[in-house]
């Protein structure tokens, strides 16, 4: 059964795939389903099993700005997270708060050396490595557009950023840390805005990027349908 938006405003769709005890949540992500961060949060909550409704904001059209948003978002940005009378948004935040809030499948490595190097991998995605993100825009991951090669400036933080990927996988998991975490899902997701544009990435890099694609929870993001750009 789907629970309808407030004010039937923002299009949504309703994730009850586990019966659970009564929870009210609701995510909020962009409507072209493109942002990396919402991913992360839809991922987060998919891994949990909770059942939860899916509604979309217009950023092209400054949905994020109206009043009726405005009112659940803090920062007016996507993803937001409302859980009954609580809404929340900054997609780490949010992780944090399913794993810490919700029982089942831990999103974050249980030993507090590797759990904070995971929200340290979370940080340096969302904050460093812009010449990538200009570049090779979530668009040619979600919709399969065409770029242009890579300047200096972006290969050099490709370059940055294999390095970093190569230091912190350890060759004997598919994971960063043995079992997989949230933080997989946005690794992942930096090395296939390159990986799908046909840039050069070291095979073993490849690789990871593709198993951490291929899981359900990744997946049902991936199936979602876009409208055209």
């Amino acid at each position: 059964m789907s629970r309808s938006t407030p004010h039937n405003r923002f299009h949504s769709i309703s994730y009850q795939e586990t019966i659970l005890p009564a929870e009210d949540l609701r995510l909020y992500v962009d409507a072209q389903f493109t942002s990396p961060y919402a991913m992360s949060a839809f991922v987060a909550l998919h891994e949990k099993g909770l059942p939860f409704e899916l509604g979309t904001i217009d950023l092209e059209s400054n949905e994020n700005r109206e009043p009726d948003f405005a009112a659940r978002s803090l920062t007016q940005r996507v993803p937001t997270l409302v859980h009954n009378d609580f809404s929340l948004s900054e997609s780490s935040a949010i992780t944090e708060y399913i794993d810490e809030v919700f029982s089942g499948s831990l999103l974050y490595p249980k030993d507090a050396v590797r759990r904070a190097r995971a929200r340290q991998i979370q940080a340096w995605l969302r904050s460093d490595l812009m010449p990538i993100r200009q570049e090779r825009s979530t668009n040619v991951v979600f919709y399969g557009a065409h770029a242009a090669s890579l300047s200096d400036a972006a290969s050099m933080a490709a370059e940055k950023l294999f390095s970093a990927a190569s230091a912190l996988l350890d060759e004997h998991s598919p994971n960063l840390f043995g079992e997989w975490c949230i933080a997989d899902v946005d690794l992942a997701l930096m090395l296939n805005r390159l990986v799908l544009s046909g840039d050069p990435v070291p095979e073993r890099l490849v690789a990871y990027a593709t198993h951490q694609w291929q899981r359900p929870s990744v997946q049902r993001w991936v199936a979602l349908k876009r409208p055209p750009l």
